[in-house]
């Protein structure tokens, strides 16, 4: 075994070794939970500056050197190499872990042979895959669950310029929450969405915020991504550029630094019972219409549906009542017994995942979902679901609750290029105490109203994001 002189001298060359290799001892980085991911466009260790002082902990790199990675671990910094299917990945997965970085991030659609060939490799170093959104749901034992398929979220406008109505009459709305809060009520891995700025476009700031929020107040991260021209100005220190990043940095920050939100469930009196590995998976779904109604509503997975998933429920949607189990169908028995109302999809749809790699439905599918909303919409009517927001066009919002449900927020988050003035959101349930929280602004308490509804309260401007927080 040798002399305890022996072993301190084994140790501290061991140490001096990892050292040199440019990894940092595991103790000194962020564990994967607590990642907050960027696609970082740069191999030059001065580049790290513009993270200094910000949220960000996790770097995905291509291409990936000894020098950066040392740079990175040295600041605290994660950095996982992007290893794509045109890369022998066995093969690259070994030459950044000697080139020290953290970890391995897979992008694309891989063979579950490649899959297992990178983790033999990368040994106890974790790996991450950014894959399709039905492997997403599937890697229930990942570090992170992440996807590279995305809508670019904001205000959808067709050719001619104008913006496009959904099927509730209102803006439509571009926007990955629908997905999102599907998986996120299927598993307990952290999220990322990884989608990127849309190719030879210029992206505005604006843009930038709204993809972030949007990913936030649904309990996920995106994974930061500029486009070429905001790079290059970003790099050249450009002061709009430093500017726009400071905000983007400030939003991240904003939502880093209230992580129970990210434990709080959704909220409210309708509950959407659904299959996250099928309609789940599309974005503009039936939850997405419901959302741009600003109606709240919780996701309850077939899986997990019981009676207590249904406890507070007024009305329960369910898309797909051929795939209920008996026990399934005795829970919404039950539920109707007590006095809730069931509405079923009619007999001829069919709620399934999107073909092939398409996140969206096609125009068919659209036409028919849009005819079940219209039922839903007739039969829910204007009631109060929880909350009822006015004056909120081009804004989508989530409300959640605490476990022990003694506090409550609502997000509140504007997708179009102009601040929303003058809004009222309206509380079904007895409140007592209400905050508004916004980026860059300290919290301030919230007038509440009693109302024949609940409790109401109003916002005077919303530029990005807001929430509000409700105690009893």
């Amino acid at each position: 075994m040798g002399t305890r002189g022996d072993r301190w001298a084994i140790a501290l060359a061991c140490l001096a070794l990892a050292c040199v290799s440019g990894r940092a001892a595991p103790g000194n980085l962020p564990q994967p939970a607590d990642w907050v991911p960027a696609r970082w466009p740069w191999s030059d260790p001065a580049s790290l500056d513009l993270l200094s002082g910000g949220p960000v902990n996790c770097l995905l790199v291509r291409p990936f050197t000894a020098e950066f990675a040392s740079a990175a671990a040295g600041r605290g910094l994660a950095t996982l190499a992007l290893v794509l299917p045109a890369d022998d990945a066995p093969e690259t997965t070994r030459r950044a872990l000697a080139a020290g970085v953290t970890g391995i991030a897979l992008e694309g659609d891989f063979p579950e042979a490649a899959i297992a060939s990178v983790r033999q490799a990368a040994g106890g170093a974790p790996v991450v895959e950014l894959a399709l959104r039905s492997r997403m749901l599937r890697n229930s034992g990942a570090p992170v669950a992440a996807t590279y398929q995305g809508v670019w979220p904001g205000v959808a406008v067709q050719e001619n310029g104008a913006m496009r109505a959904g099927p509730s009459g209102s803006v439509w709305i571009d926007t990955n929450t629908g997905f999102l809060r599907a998986a996120r009520a299927s598993g307990g891995a952290p999220l990322w969405i990884a989608q990127q700025p849309p190719p030879k476009t210029l992206v505005t700031a604006g843009r930038y915020l709204v993809a972030i929020a949007d990913a936030a107040m649904s309990g996920a991260r995106w994974v930061l991504a500029l486009d070429g021209d905001f790079s290059a100005r970003l790099a050249a220190r450009e002061t709009r550029a430093l500017a726009d990043w400071r905000r983007m940095l400030d939003l991240v920050r904003y939502f880093e630094r209230n992580p129970e939100w990210r434990e709080m469930r959704e909220y409210g009196k309708l509950a959407l019972i659904q299959d996250p590995a099928k309609g789940g998976l599309i974005s503009g779904g039936i939850l997405d219409m419901i959302a741009a109604k600003n109606t709240p509503a919780r996701i309850v997975p077939h899986e997990r549906l019981t009676p207590d998933a249904l406890k507070g429920a007024s009305f329960a949607v369910d898309l797909d009542s051929g795939a209920l189990t008996p026990a399934e169908r005795d829970a919404l028995r039950d539920f109707t017994r007590s006095g809730g109302t069931l509405l079923t999809a009619p007999p001829w749809w069919k709620d399934k995942a999107p073909a092939g790699n398409a996140i969206t439905l096609d125009k068919t599918e659209l036409g028919q979902l849009n005819d079940i909303f219209h039922e839903l919409n007739s039969t829910v009517g204007r009631g109060n679901l929880g909350v009822r927001l006015f004056n909120a066009s081009a804004m989508l919002s989530n409300f959640l609750i605490s476990a022990d449900g003694k506090t409550a927020i609502l997000h509140l988050v504007n997708y179009s290029d102009y601040p929303v003035e003058n809004i009222t959101a309206q509380f079904l349930d007895d409140f007592h105490h209400a905050a508004l929280l916004a980026p860059g602004s300290p919290e301030r308490p919230l007038d509440l109203h009693r109302t024949n509804d609940g409790w109401e309260a109003d916002i005077d401007k919303i530029s990005v994001c807001a929430t509000i927080k409700l105690e009893r």
